[in-house]
């Protein structure tokens, strides 16, 4: 006759927990005690590996401890394919930007905000598009064509992340999504790299902020000609849109984030209206994150303070062989050491934490620049770097390269006998101007 056996945990032992059973049996009248060790029961899920979700780390996507551990020795995974998918919803711009000069939408978005999305390939992207934000440049270009200067153009939109979308998040993610520089106008305004008081807000103006006047006139200029709807400026069309969502999601008790995502000159007005938003408090307290793609210095040393003052988040995707990257300020900026170290106060400095890529196609300067590739080298980072960057070479070939279309509308755009794309270089000038010598 044997008894059921008592079981019960015994002291741990290397490699953990053991259950010690003793069995109880009689022969012959007689009781023998055995006891036996067994391997350690499991508990179910206990060894399961922890799946990290968006939802369950959207703060630290958003850069609230500035992105400490999430990118070495490699990008977390969760941040690499959310930064990837708002690189994606960048280049959801250019593909709907309209650059035939026979077209009634030229240089506008080419399709209504309803169906953008969708009719450039991303109809599963989880967001609607509630505005269109036009921008316009307080530049004269003579030589050019009435068309393409001194008027609003479409640059981006504003979207607001789906119900379905927002339960994958973790929160309601408001959305502004800029193209970078087309226009002949725009490139005349990256050109103007001297530094100029922001001056955004009127009760407290703090004349020691300063950022890049050509940005700036982007920015706040308006161009109440433009025949697609562009009322006010930039800033004026952004803040009213912005402030309209996060008052209307956040009085619902949901949580709220706001993300500004641009390439290029794009990201210099994400960053510009990240700042200008939380320097009025209109955020609410909702976190601003900037993703930054190939994005060039917009301010002082000054500007950048005062942002990370305000908690204003910036996560800067570089490659490292992007020259925009390094401009304005090439030879005057953050790292400025020796003789030349008392002006670096008055330079300009990045602002945000930098997540560098490394890509270089010989025969193509034009793709160290392109966001297809930026966007193709963070989702390719999972394979060895040679392979990568061949998955990257491919991708921007297939797409026939966005700033390769650019640069080739706009070569064909001259001043005088200056291309376009030659004058862009005209940037280092800044030097000369940030050292007050004009």
């Amino acid at each position: 006759m044997t008894l059921p056996r008592q079981c019960a945990v015994a002291a741990p032992r290397p490699g953990g927990g053991v259950v010690r059973c003793r069995s109880v049996a009689t022969a012959g009248g007689a009781v023998a005690v055995r006891d036996a060790v067994v391997a350690p029961v499991a508990r179910r899920g206990a060894a399961r590996k922890k799946v990290e979700t968006v939802a369950g780390m959207w703060r630290e996507v958003q850069g609230c401890e500035d992105w400490e551990g999430m990118l070495e020795p490699a990008p977390h995974p969760v941040l690499r394919g959310e930064v990837a998918r708002y690189g994606e919803l960048v280049d959801a711009c250019y593909k709907a930007f309209d650059l035939d000069p026979a077209s009634r939408r030229y240089l506008n978005c080419k399709y209504g905000r309803e169906r953008m999305l969708e009719e450039v390939g991303m109809g599963g992207a989880g967001y609607e598009v509630t505005r269109y934000i036009y921008a316009a440049a307080d530049v004269s270009v003579p030589t050019m064509e009435p068309s393409t200067s001194g008027r609003g153009r479409w640059i981006g939109y504003v979207a607001v992340s789906t119900d379905e979308m927002t339960r994958r998040l973790g929160r309601r993610d408001v959305l502004v999504s800029f193209r970078g520089t087309v226009t002949p106008a725009e490139w005349m305004a990256n050109l103007m790299s001297s530094l100029e008081p922001a001056r955004l807000d009127p009760c407290d103006p703090r004349p020691d902020v300063k950022v890049e006047s050509g940005f700036l006139s982007l920015y706040t200029s308006a161009d109440k000609t433009c025949r697609f709807g562009g009322a006010g400026s930039c800033r004026e069309q952004l803040l009213r849109e912005v402030s309209r969502l996060i008052a209307s999601y956040s009085g619902d008790g949901e949580d709220v984030s706001v993300t500004l995502a641009g390439h290029s000159m794009g990201s210099a007005l994400a960053l510009l209206f990240a700042y200008d938003l939380a320097e009025l408090g209109l955020n609410r307290d909702a976190p601003v994150t900037v993703f930054s793609f190939g994005g060039p210095r917009v301010g002082n040393a000054a500007f950048k303070a005062r942002c990370d003052e305000l908690g204003v988040k910036a996560l800067r995707v570089t490659n490292v062989h992007d020259p925009i990257t390094k401009l304005p300020g090439i030879f005057l900026n953050e790292a400025t050491t020796g003789v030349l170290r008392p002006w670096r106060d008055s330079c300009y400095t990045h602002v945000g934490v930098e997540l560098p890529l490394d890509f270089f196609k010989v025969g193509d300067l034009a793709s160290v620049h392109d966001l297809g590739t930026y966007i193709s080298l963070l989702r390719g980072a999972d394979k060895k770097p040679a392979h990568a960057a061949a998955a990257a070479a491919r991708d921007h070939d297939d797409a026939g390269g966005v700033l390769a279309k650019v640069m080739d509308f706009v070569g064909r755009r001259r001043a005088g006998a200056l291309p376009w794309h030659d004058a862009a270089m005209i940037q280092m000038g800044g030097l000369v101007q940030t050292l007050g010598l004009i």
